[in-house]
């Protein structure tokens, strides 16, 4: 299934649409938005971005202009509305991203492609440190969504986070069977062999 060329394609530009479906706002208040509502550990942005992005979703069309409020305290700022257009960009956008999965290129995937250049020994330890680290990250999300639902946060505006900790237990399952291959003596054999013999 081909996946649609977006006019912007930047995921941050997705959070905006979605902020402004609620009400009109100016970019500050989007940032800050995201930052109460969580979606900065899932949409990486800073704020010359985030205006970048409203630029851009403006020449789009995408949204628009609403009006200029005047604040003797602050700088003039700009209160953008989201457009028809960009209401229908939003759920078609959204639709894609729910309904096809797409292949994505993390890190991880990359060394694990390449795990065979580290010795056995050396490969199952860093794993161990991983193990920690993804322990130490799935207890953080347990404590945060504890205490946003403590405070009324409804499930659907937490989901992200029990999807992070899914991928997080996934992989911590993954890496520990993998510590027990790379530790089996037939598999430290086969390595030597590869790697040490090769080098006398």
């Amino acid at each position: 299934m081909v996946v649609k060329r977006r006019a912007v394609a930047n995921p941050l530009a997705l959070a905006v649409l979605c902020g402004l479906l609620l009400e009109p706002m100016h970019p500050y208040e989007m940032g800050r938005r995201l930052k109460e509502t969580g979606k900065d550990r899932n949409i990486k942005y800073n704020r010359g971005s985030l205006y970048m992005v409203v630029e851009q979703l403006g020449k789009a069309g995408f949204i628009a202009e609403q009006e200029t409020v005047r604040d003797t305290a602050r700088p003039e700022r700009t209160v953008y509305a989201l457009t028809d257009s960009g209401r229908a960009e939003l759920y078609d956008w959204m639709r894609e991203l729910v309904a096809r999965p797409e292949h994505e290129y993390p890190r991880f995937g990359v060394a694990l492609s390449l795990l065979g250049v580290l010795a056995p020994d050396e490969a199952a330890a860093l794993l161990g440190e991983r193990l920690t680290a993804l322990d130490r990250e799935a207890a953080d999300i347990r404590a945060d969504t504890a205490a946003a639902k403590e405070q009324g946060v409804l499930w659907v505006f937490l989901i992200e986070e029990d999807y992070r900790l899914a991928l997080l237990e996934a992989e911590h399952r993954f890496v520990t069977a993998l510590i027990d291959s790379l530790k089996a003596p037939e598999y430290a054999r086969a390595w030597r062999a590869v790697f040490e013999e090769g080098e006398t």
